[in-house]
C-alpha cells in the first residue's frame, strides 16, 4: 500500500506559478513511478506528467510542456510538479498517483494509488 497527500495547491492570477508537492509513506519510494494527473470541472481526468523511480525519465502531456516540471526528491518521499505560466484552462483538481515501478506512462488505469486531489484555480 502506499499513501499519498498532496498540498500546495491554491488560487492564482493567469501568469502566475505555484508548485505542488505530493507526500508519500507505506513503501520504498525510490522504487514507485509517480505521476500528477488533473480534472477540470465537467470533464474527464487527464494526464498532466510523470517521473521515473530515480528521476531521470520524465514524460508530460502537450498542453503542460514547457511550463510544468516535474521531479522528486527520494530522501524526503516526495514528488514535485513545478507550475509556472499557468492559463485559467489550467484549473482543476490535481491528483497526485503512484505504480510500483514500469516507465512513466500516460495511461491512468496503470497507476495503483491516489491522492485525495489539491484544488488550483487560475484567474483571468
Amino acid at each position: 500500500q502506499v499513501q499519498l497527500v498532496e498540498s500546495g495547491g491554491g488560487l492564482v492570477q493567469a501568469g502566475g506559478s505555484l508548485r505542488l508537492s505530493c507526500a508519500a509513506s507505506g513503501r520504498t519510494f525510490s522504487l514507485i513511478t509517480m505521476g500528477w494527473f488533473r480534472q477540470a470541472p465537467g470533464k474527464e481526468r487527464e494526464f498532466a506528467a510523470a517521473i521515473s523511480q530515480n528521476g531521470a525519465l520524465t514524460n508530460y502531456a502537450d498542453s503542460v510542456k514547457g511550463r510544468f516540471t516535474i521531479s522528486r526528491d527520494n530522501a524526503k518521499n516526495t514528488v514535485y510538479l513545478q507550475m509556472n505560466s499557468l492559463k485559467p484552462e489550467d484549473t482543476a483538481v490535481y491528483y497526485c498517483a503512484a505504480k510500483p515501478g514500469g516507465l512513466p506512462s500516460k495511461g491512468q488505469m496503470s497507476y495503483n494509488y491516489w491522492g485525495q486531489g489539491a484544488q488550483v484555480t487560475v484567474s483571468s
